[in-house]
């Protein structure tokens, strides 16, 4: 049978962006999962980021993230974007910032499409324009005693 994208599913939502944060707290899988929802939707896609153990050959330690006052100014951007560019029906970001462990979650970003994958290419530009643009730094510490700062953009 030929798809029908007539239907008021198959479009993006009227106002598809439903949760953008950046916090001091963890974050919550589940939190996004509910904030992005929604009946219409075929494809729901995921990317949680953890602190990994090591980098660039290293062992880390722990590491700390900080952003510039406008940063979830600019992920209000980024997201529009995405909408703009994806039949997006729901669409949320949140990422942490101050001090992590190993195997902290750092950002979780998930996109719902009509379709999978619609999904997946929103997600990947999602985050991919999040870690360039967006005013976040990570001040990775190192086992070894060294230390480096990471800037998104």
């Amino acid at each position: 049978m030929a798809p029908h994208f007539d239907h008021p599913g198959e479009q993006a939502a009227a106002d598809p962006i439903r949760l953008l944060a950046i916090r001091e707290t963890p974050l919550s899988l589940d939190e996004v999962h509910k904030a992005v929802g929604d009946d219409a939707t075929g494809g729901t896609t995921f990317f949680v980021g953890t602190v990994r153990n090591h980098d660039g050959g290293t062992d880390v330690d722990s590491l700390g993230y900080s952003c510039h006052p406008t940063a979830e100014a600019e992920m209000r951007r980024v997201a529009e974007r995405v909408v703009a560019a994806y039949p997006v029906r729901a669409l949320a970001a949140v990422h942490r910032v101050g001090d992590l462990a190993v195997g902290d979650t750092a950002v979780i970003v998930a996109v719902s499409c009509p379709h999978r994958g619609e999904a997946f290419e929103a997600c990947r530009m999602l985050i991919d324009d999040l870690k360039h643009e967006v005013p976040i730094w990570k001040h990775q510490r190192f086992s070894d005693g060294t230390e480096e700062w990471v800037g998104a953009c």
